[in-house]
């Protein structure tokens, strides 16, 4: 039996176990579609959902894709494009079965039934009674831990006002019955949740006063006073004021039992979102980086690593791996955001808009969100300052952009991903060997242009057989960017220093808060080794055996890039027939070397 949990953090339970529901847009569709377990949700409903801006073309794969990684989730063991009993298509859309126990928004909206009928025949005590225990079901934003985007969506903020109605129905019999103690908790958690919700301030107001906290309850309405005016200059609406008014003519019923005071914080939901991207099952090598990222973060001063290299060298893949490693390292949630530092067609993502995402995966509701980057960074700091919690920045650009996304607490640590160091390089600078008449232009260049994210050409790869550091046995981390054909007015390059350091730059990334301890990881190239183990574990051991030198050849093609080897590897276990030989030869076409990925995708 199964259990989903929708009105909060998005969770679906088996046997007590929390499931790793996948994507972002798995876990929105399937929160999508708990909203009303049973009934239909169109494609162009889906899409709208998980697409806030144009979707894309690909669209409805993408969601047949989610909605076949959901089904194998719930139901282990299913046949491959069998169809199950638990998600099931429909004309034009899916729908999630489930039974009336097994979903808690169903359960709550039974016991908010329930408490309709009792009042509606004059049973106020009753009434609280089941609407309390609905509310018991509720434990934060609906369907937290979405991306806030998805979360704005109207199909989510209807339930958010389902909640906020029962709350109100809940506070009206309360008091009417003098049992108003009973529901002053999750009218604090309410209000917390939207401070500027009128009707329910309103009630707040009323029922402080009838449990014997007038005081608390004039200050109430001070606050949403303030923050009409301050944020839409308007004063409290008639509901409000007149709640206002009975209060100071002392008109409120008292109720059967007085409460002591609020405490002094404020109360604030705890969500503990957990976003990691799913590790990657035929994950092999990299255990030098592994035992590194161990040896860094066990140090107390550890805020945040930065991974990185060029692109395709697969520092995400690293870093999702050794975050679900450590998972258990950060029981308060697991963070993941996209930068999109090196988007060719789209911005950078802004502080600020990075912030409130973070912000709002963290259960902060986005009208109670400050603005500016200052603010938001305050309020970051101050929500993660007594968490343990794991956030993973992927694609960073530049490291301006990173010092508001940095937390200093304690139990917090950053792991960021980036085409660029951002920092001095923590390794001695490679030389070359005495047979090399001079550097090659390449070696040369201080253009600060960011690397080129495409694949090795053949070129690069050529140039990374004939260059090889005396430091070590890898070869030097390539591609860089070449330099275009010198011409008649050019300059010529300027020349190597000298006397070039003979130790490492070990000092940490430059960033604020001065307490703000960054440290690095640059990531080379795998080994012939590792490059191997990476072709064994996606196309068979023994097609790799059974093919030793075209596996070779394969290998020294790709530069040993991951990127590349995994390509390639996709097209072999695509066509099982199509012997490793033929693959090695096809990528040593000449067409192939000047677009080195053009046929094998």
């Amino acid at each position: 039996m199964l259990r989903f949990e929708v009105l909060g953090p998005l969770r679906v339970l088996r046997a007590g176990a929390e499931l790793d529901l996948g994507f972002p847009q798995a876990r929105a569709l399937l929160g999508l579609l708990l909203l009303r377990p049973g009934r239909p949700v169109g494609m162009s409903g889906i899409i709208d959902v998980l697409w806030p801006g144009p979707p894309p073309a690909c669209a409805p794969n993408a969601v047949r894709r989610h909605v076949g990684a959901l089904r194998r989730l719930l139901e282990p063991g299913l046949p491959p494009r069998a169809p199950g009993r638990r998600l099931l298509g429909r004309t034009g859309g899916y729908l999630l079965e489930a039974a009336a126990d097994e979903v808690d928004v169903l359960r709550f909206r039974a016991l908010t039934r329930r408490g309709l009928r009792a009042a509606a025949t004059a049973r106020p005590e009753q009434a609280v009674r089941h609407f309390t225990g609905a509310l018991r079901l509720w434990r934060g934003p609906v369907a937290g831990g979405l991306p806030g985007p998805v979360r704005a969506h109207p199909r989510f903020a209807a339930v958010d006002r389902e909640v906020v109605r029962t709350a109100q129905m809940a506070a009206d019999a309360a008091l009417l019955c003098g049992r108003a103690d009973q529901v002053l908790p999750i009218l604090r958690r309410a209000s917390a949740m939207d401070p500027s919700a009128e009707p329910l301030a309103a009630r707040l107001v009323l029922a402080l006063a009838a449990c014997g906290l007038q005081a608390e309850a004039l200050a109430a309405y001070e606050a949403v006073r303030a923050g009409l005016a301050a944020r839409l200059g308007v004063a409290p609406g008639a509901e409000l004021a007149a709640a206002h008014a009975r209060v100071l003519r002392q008109q409120v019923r008292p109720a059967r039992r007085r409460v002591p005071a609020a405490p002094a914080e404020p109360v604030r939901p705890f969500v503990r979102p957990d976003q990691l991207p799913p590790g990657l099952p035929v994950f092999t090598g990299r255990e030098t980086e592994l035992a590194e990222l161990d040896a860094l973060t066990e140090e107390a001063s550890t805020r945040a690593v930065l991974i990185s290299g060029p692109a395709g060298i697969g520092k995400t893949t690293l870093a999702v791996h050794w975050a679900h490693r450590a998972a258990d390292r950060f029981p308060d949630g697991r963070l993941h955001l996209e930068l999109g530092g090196s988007a060719a067609r789209r911005a950078a993502l802004d502080p600020a808009e990075a912030l409130r995402r973070l912000l709002a995966a963290l259960g902060v509701p986005a009208r109670t969100m400050p603005t500016g980057v200052p603010a938001l960074a305050a309020r970051y700091l101050e929500v993660l300052s007594d968490r343990r919690a794991l956030v993973l920045l992927d694609d960073a650009a530049c490291a301006s952009r990173l010092r508001p996304l940095l937390p200093a607490a304690p139990g917090c640590l950053t792991l960021i991903t980036s085409r660029s160091p951002l920092l001095p390089r923590t390794r001695p600078p490679a030389t070359l060997r005495p047979t090399d008449p001079r550097p090659h232009p390449a070696l040369l260049r201080t253009d600060p242009r960011p690397r080129s994210p495409h694949p090795p050409t053949a070129d690069v790869r050529r140039l990374s057989r004939d260059l090889r550091p005396t430091t070590g046995t890898r070869p030097l981390p390539l591609p860089l960017p070449l330099d275009p054909p010198a011409t008649a007015n050019a300059r010529p390059p300027a020349p190597l220093p000298r006397n070039p350091p003979s130790t490492a730059d070990t000092r940490p990334l430059p960033l604020d808060p001065p307490t703000t301890d960054v440290r690095p990881l640059p990531l080379d190239l795998p080994t012939v080794a590792e490059a191997r183990a990476l072709l064994a574990r996606r196309i068979g051991a023994a097609r790799v055996a059974a093919e030793p030198a075209a596996v070779e050849e394969i290998i020294q093609r790709c530069g040993r890039l991951p990127l590349a080897l995994a390509l390639v590897a996709a097209r072999a276990v695509s066509r099982r027939e199509f012997p490793l030989g033929a693959l090695a030869a096809d990528l040593a076409d000449p067409v192939l070397e000047a677009e080195p990925f053009r046929r094998v995708r």
